[in-house]
């Protein structure tokens, strides 16, 4: 069965099967851009100033939801839509893509033996984030092709986009 999604004027069927790679590519790319602007933000604030493993991710997590909603409620933002409900859309728009990306990324920086405490400095830090950032991108295309197939996620700000 699928659902409809509203694009301005017109209605189109939307489903899983029918949401182009690419666009769950595109989307989970500007999610990415959020996130790793956050992410890499609380890791290099939380290692410099020597805070504890778990203190560094919360940093990082709590930055990569900022950045993340931050750069869609711009976009909706200069769409004329009020700052509540910019900030309405971009919770329903990005928070499930942020999670997984977050889940993911931050396992795999903590799994990678040493990454954590490796230090601004060293290639095993910054080589470690990088894998996570990228697995989390691959991990997430997948997840946000559902949601919009649903007309959720990244559907839901594609009218603004305009």
């Amino acid at each position: 069965m699928s659902s409809e999604t509203n694009h301005g004027h017109h209605t189109e069927p939307t489903g899983y099967a029918s949401v182009p790679w690419s666009v769950a590519a595109s989307a989970t790319l500007h999610c990415l851009t959020g996130c790793a602007i956050g992410e890499v933000l609380g890791m290099v604030i939380g290692t410099a100033a020597g805070l504890h493993n778990a203190a560094t991710v919360v940093l990082s997590i709590v930055l990569a939801f900022v950045f993340g909603y931050a750069l869609t409620m711009r976009g909706v933002l200069r769409a004329g839509v009020r700052f509540g409900d910019a900030l309405k859309i971009a919770l329903a728009a990005d928070t499930v893509s942020i999670a997984v990306m977050e889940i993911i990324d931050n396992a795999i920086m903590l799994s990678v033996p040493g990454a954590m405490d490796a230090g601004l400095t060293s290639w095993q830090f910054w080589a470690a984030l990088a894998f996570a950032l990228a697995v989390a991108f691959v991990v997430t295309v997948p997840v946000n092709r559902w949601m919009i197939g649903r007309g959720r996620g990244h559907a839901v700000v594609h009218a603004y986009h305009h």
